[in-house]
């Protein structure tokens, strides 16, 4: 038998599952990684922390598989996007990792938002100007650490680290490359526009390479702590959210592909770059020929687990006698699609898609002495998919009218909240019963690079069984009704996010 390594470096932990070479899980390993945050909007993790747990995810997983009869055909690596490293001379890291959910750049992208050129450089790169992109974290460091900035000799994202420690070589896949908002859709290379207006220089940023690039020849240390063979091909792979694209099969323009993990996102893949004129959604490359657009969307399933910890009030989930999602789920089928006529913005995170506005803040709309702690869970659990029914009608109306949806991350544990999401999109939504996504498509682009597949539409036998749920007529109505409301006070709440998000910070620090 024949192996393949998917890995997932996630914002929480890294994950990585060993294959079989018909892409069937024999094991997994999982390792997490603590994120420091603050009042400011700080959300960083300390880089050698997500290295070694990367490392000890892929020794665990290799030792798994019987090298003496079979052999390891490659590791391909998944990662968020829009993280940022900044390296010395010597490619040691002067920082910790800034995540993507970090926020402090709001004030940079703000005054880019405002300039001749912040509009040009999205039809550009096709990447909104928001706090979290690479490019407006480089505006805020030029400008709020410009000792730190002009000590850094070179800038990369956590892949392109991990790579460099493991093969001592400094590239970065072009779908990553793609998102940082430095990277020119033509040209498939760093945008000479945007290096300008960051202050940065092409010779500080890794090379772009297509993402079935293999890297071969661990460097001894790395190879000791791996324990798999030295020439083992690395392949470079993609993002998290073009790799869930990939391992769902949504690689085509009339698939949606939805995910709800600790964040959320709405994707479609495309063979040509398709710019939204009213700057909404991302375009990013996941490699020449094939596209990405859709929205990403902070908040996720991290919102419905503070709602669980804050609202799930039970002696028996205390006693730990029953799981606090296991009951929430259970109280929240109990209530009607509206939850009583209570809505729930749930922007506790701020705001990518549909917002862009890190200062956004969570609200209840219509509480009243008839509302319980059961139709608040039901008003966040519907709040979360009504915003991201906002970025859904955003991409439908780009790219045309979807035959169904693909949906996936934690929240498909749920069977209520897949119902919910049918009802409130009004679309099939299909739910296949792997959730490791991003970790299949990393192997299905692994399989391309390495000749085993002709293109990246992930053979149906690789997705495994996948349940499906028609939007509820009843509940369909009376979501028609609610969606429209919820997105009208979110325009209205709009002006109103800088200030208290404003008073927020003042009383907190």
């Amino acid at each position: 038998m024949n192996y393949l390594i998917g890995v997932d470096v996630g914002t929480s932990s890294t994950k990585a599952i060993l294959y079989d070479q018909n892409a069937q899980v024999i094991t997994q390993a999982n390792y997490g990684y603590e994120l420091h945050r603050n009042a400011a909007g700080m959300a960083e993790q300390e880089p050698e922390e997500v290295i070694n747990a990367a490392e000890q995810a892929i020794h665990d997983v290799a030792t798994a598989a019987d090298l003496s009869t079979g052999k390891l055909l490659a590791v391909s690596i998944s990662s968020a996007n829009q993280s940022l490293l900044l390296l010395d001379k010597d490619k040691k890291p002067l920082s910790r990792l800034i995540t993507w959910a970090d926020s402090r750049a709001q004030r940079a992208a703000d005054n880019l938002k405002m300039m001749t050129e912040g509009q040009q450089l999205y039809m550009k790169t096709g990447v909104p100007v928001h706090p979290m992109s690479t490019l407006t974290k480089l505006l805020w460091l030029r400008e709020d650490e410009p000792n730190l900035f002009s000590r850094t000799a070179y800038f990369a994202d956590i892949k392109a680290y991990l790579f460099y420690r493991l093969f001592n070589e400094f590239k970065v896949d072009m779908s990553i490359a793609s998102s940082t908002g430095l990277m020119n859709l033509k040209t498939c290379d760093w945008d000479d526009q945007a290096l300008r207006v960051t202050g940065i220089t092409k010779d500080q940023l890794p090379e772009i390479v297509d993402g079935t690039t293999q890297a071969t020849g661990l460097v001894p240390e790395a190879q000791e702590k791996l324990g798999v063979p030295a020439n083992t091909p690395f392949v470079y792979g993609a993002y998290d959210g073009a790799l869930s694209n990939i391992g769902v099969g949504a690689t085509k323009q009339n698939t949606v592909a939805i995910t709800i993990g600790t964040s959320a996102a709405v994707r479609v893949v495309t063979d040509h770059p398709v710019i939204d004129p009213e700057r909404r959604l991302f375009c990013y490359a996941i490699n020449k020929g094939l596209w990405v657009v859709g929205g990403p969307l902070n908040n996720g399933g991290d919102v419905y687990e503070w709602a669980v910890k804050h609202l799930v009030d039970s002696s028996a989930v205390k006693n730990e006698q029953v799981d606090p999602y296991t009951l929430a789920n259970h109280v929240i089928e109990g209530v009607p699609a509206g939850a009583h006529g209570l809505l729930f913005h749930p922007f506790l995170g701020g705001e990518r898609a549909p917002l862009w506005n890190a200062k956004a803040r969570g609200s209840f709309f219509g509480l009243s002495h008839i509302h319980t702690r059961a139709d608040m869970l039901r008003a966040v659990m519907e709040g979360i998919s009504m915003n991201i029914a906002t970025v859904f009608q955003a991409v439908r109306a780009l790219v045309g009218e979807p035959a169904s949806v693909t949906a996936t991350g934690g929240f498909a544990r749920s069977k209520v909240w897949r119902q919910m999401l049918a009802d409130i999109l009004n679309c099939p939504v299909n739910v296949p019963d792997s959730f490791e996504s991003g970790c299949l498509g990393s192997v299905v682009m692994a399989m391309q690079s390495l000749g085993m597949i002709d293109s990246l539409d992930t053979p149906q036998k690789f997705i495994g069984k996948v349940s499906s749920y028609q939007p509820d007529p009843t509940a369909v109505k009376v979501y028609q009704r609610y969606t429209p409301l919820f997105q009208q006070i979110e325009d209205m709440l709009a002006p109103a996010y800088s200030e208290i998000a404003k008073l927020q910070e003042r009383q907190n620090n």
